[in-house]
């Protein structure tokens, strides 16, 4: 279900604009259709009382908690199932935080991450999207969503864009607390400056090496990290928001004083800041996290060479499931233990 359609059921049943944007909001923010300052039954037609008890029905059924899966660092990792039997994976995170997924699956099949193993399954709704943002907060608050979970939002960009943009109206969140995350598909740098809701932007960079990230982001665009940064720097100056460039940091691969020579010449005195990601170790994937002490360390030096810094961890960790790890396990953990992956390995990769 896209949000238009809900919007054009609505219409039909004789909702104005204000009943429809009232209605819309009571979803979205998971609170009582009697909690608003307007009561239901001296606001609403009474054609659309009638239909609210089986509309609220189909709008919580859009996204159903399977299973949660807590982490110690306050994260929770949520498997979701849509109304079709798929699944998608979304991750409250700390400091009112949630991580939602745009599609079932991926095509863009980077190596490094489980979601993408079995490509792209469907694409999943505007409609369900917002619905997980609904059932987060059902769970607790949620100010600041990043589309960052399963898929490439890119390759989905009509439903992405609807439900940016009644998250950053009806739905209570400030723009720059929507964060687009991209892989670079040169469509995005137009369309997200032509609505009415302007996300924040994240790059995911991942090696300053064009042939390195071919390798790892086989089915990228092919734009060269320094495309790509200047796309992301043309963004930020527009939007005003800094975009945030993602690094999974892989042990061996791109890690070396080489990289780090590297992001200093691309991002040196950009209107951005380097987030630096620790892989989120897969047992049937090649590659190896990096410790936290030099991980640490990397991004001491980068900061002190004039690159903004941040170290982060991927929520959860000590659950194990990032990547499409939770999905995976539940779809078909038998498939999965015997399945052999035909990809380079990591020391041939770094030496691309």
């Amino acid at each position: 279900m896209q949000i238009s359609t809900i919007r054009q059921r609505l219409r039909a049943l004789g909702a104005n604009p204000q009943h429809e944007q009232r209605l819309l909001r009571d979803w979205i923010q998971a609170r009582p259709h009697e909690q608003g300052r307007r009561r239901p039954e001296n606001f609403l037609p009474q054609s659309v009382r009638a239909a609210l008890p089986a509309l609220d029905a189909e709008l919580q059924g859009l996204a159903r908690l399977r299973s949660s899966h807590p982490g110690e660092d306050g994260s929770a990792r949520l498997l979701v199932d849509l109304v079709d039997g798929q699944m998608v994976e979304s991750v409250l995170l700390p400091r009112d935080g949630l991580c939602v997924s745009s599609q079932v699956g991926c095509a863009v099949g980077c190596q490094f991450c489980m979601t993408g193993r079995d490509g792209l399954i469907r694409q999943v709704t505007s409609g369900e999207i917002v619905a997980q943002v609904a059932l987060a907060r059902t769970l607790r608050p949620v100010k600041k969503v990043v589309f960052m979970g399963m898929g490439e939002p890119a390759h989905n960009l009509d439903n992405v864009i609807e439900a940016i943009e009644l998250l950053g109206t009806a739905g209570n969140i400030g723009h720059k607390n929507l964060v687009f995350s991209t892989v670079g598909d040169p469509r995005v740098f137009e369309r997200l400056l032509e609505g009415p809701v302007k996300p924040a932007l994240a790059l995911s960079l991942h090696t300053s090496k064009p042939a390195l990230r071919e390798q790892l982001l086989p089915r990228a665009p092919r734009l060269t990290p320094q495309q790509l940064v200047d796309a992301g720097e043309a963004y930020a100056r527009a939007s005003g928001y800094p975009i945030q460039y993602q690094w999974t940091l892989l042990d061996g691969i791109n890690d070396g004083e080489d990289e780090l020579d590297g992001i200093v010449a691309l991002l040196k005195g950009k209107f951005g800041l380097l987030n630096m990601i620790p892989y989120n170790s897969v047992p049937e994937l090649p590659f190896i996290r990096p410790s936290w002490d030099k991980a640490r360390d990397i991004a001491r030096r980068l900061h002190q060479r004039g690159v903004l810094t941040k170290l982060r961890d991927s929520a959860g960790q000590d659950v194990d499931g990032g990547c499409g790890q939770l999905r995976a396990r539940a779809e078909a953990p038998i498939r999965l233990r015997g399945r052999k992956i035909a990809i380079q390995p990591a020391d041939k990769i770094a030496n691309q």
